[in-house]
């Protein structure tokens, strides 16, 4: 029995570590874990053949990013002490909100993998404000964006962006977390430091806390990857036919900016490809208030706020979504005024 016990936890832990190592080597060598199909690519297929093509795309190399998401889900659910849980990332704790943005760096992958490790951070005792907080500001701020940014973008659009993203992830999350609806899924999960104080005296065996993390890991897939299949045939028709030669005219000035907040949800894009393509729509005369503004648009797109709703509901998804964009457009709108690129 104990032979058995070894060999499912050095089986599980290179497993895990396999994972581990694998994002590491990918973003040390730049091997790019996005798809990479252009309007022109999808635009010249069949119609039902686009959303097949982008999703296959998708699958070849997103696979690595949402199987490390998943498993880092699980294990932020099972091993993340939840006294740290509800004395540091409770929505009552101004410290809550600082911990979430600064962890943001740490997480190097695209913006729909991190809907799984915000639910981890739920349901390990974090307060929704805090984990909304982590979820809007990581696809934005983590250090492989913030390079790709600065080199593609430049280190104005980068800077004006972290900062941006930062303090509008703050705001955004304290604000759902007094809303009725956060409060009352709040509520649903929050834990009992009684409770978590007598179940920290028994303590499992790490292959059982091991499979625990796992088997979190693919009920959160289970939950998460239809809808999230379902906004990628949305966004890849979106994609295929989006009108690039009305740049110039629509997306400069004051309604730029809130056309290109307004988009930024619908054209799911992941974290590096958004980069590109903003480059790709400045190149053909979006202005740095609407680049700033379409930067900050991808935390409410379709594929992520289909994924969240299975997890937190459509009240707090909504509430999320609008204030999302109420902040892209103000942000594009100070920037583009500051640097008279309006």
């Amino acid at each position: 029995m104990e032979k058995r016990r070894v060999l499912k936890t050095a089986l599980m832990l290179v497993f895990i570590i396999f994972f581990i190592v694998m994002m590491v080597r990918a973003i040390v060598s730049a091997y790019t874990l996005t798809p990479q199909s252009t309007a022109e690519d999808l635009r010249g297929l069949p119609l039902w053949m686009i959303p097949l093509v982008y999703i296959w795309d998708y699958a070849q190399h997103g696979w690595l990013c949402l199987g490390f998401a998943f498993i880092v889900s699980g294990l932020f659910a099972e091993f993340i002490p939840q006294q740290f849980m509800l004395r540091y990332m409770s929505s009552g704790k101004p410290l809550a909100y600082l911990i979430a943005v600064l962890m943001s760096p740490v997480f190097c992958v695209c913006s729909c993998t991190m809907v799984p490790i915000y639910a981890g951070l739920i349901y390990a005792g974090a307060g929704i404000g805090p984990a909304l907080a982590f979820l809007y500001v990581a696809p934005a701020n983590n250090l492989l964006a913030d390079i790709v940014t600065i080199q593609v973008l430049g280190w104005q659009i980068a800077l004006a962006d972290i900062v941006a993203a930062g303090i509008s992830a703050v705001i955004i999350g304290y604000l759902v977390s007094r809303t009725p609806w956060g409060k009352a899924f709040e509520q649903r999960y929050r834990k009992n430091p009684s409770q978590v104080a007598s179940l920290d005296l028994v303590e499992q065996p790490i292959d059982e806390r091991l499979w625990s993390a796992l088997k979190f890991g693919g009920h959160l897939a289970k939950q998460i990857i239809p809808a999230f299949l379902i906004g990628l045939v949305i966004v890849s028709y979106f994609q295929a036919f989006f009108p690039e030669e009305l740049v110039k005219t629509y997306l400069t000035g004051a309604l730029g900016v809130f056309l290109a907040a307004l988009l930024a949800g619908p054209l799911y894009t992941p974290t590096l490809i958004e980069v590109v393509l903003g480059k790709a729509l400045v190149n053909l005369g979006m202005s740095p208030g609407a680049t700033i503004a379409w930067l900050m648009g991808q935390p409410y797109d379709v594929p992520n706020s289909l994924s969240n709703y299975r997890i937190v509901g459509w009240k707090v998804v909504l509430t999320y979504d609008l204030l999302a964009f109420i902040f892209a457009v103000v942000s594009g709108l100070i920037y583009g005024i500051m640097v008279g690129g309006l």
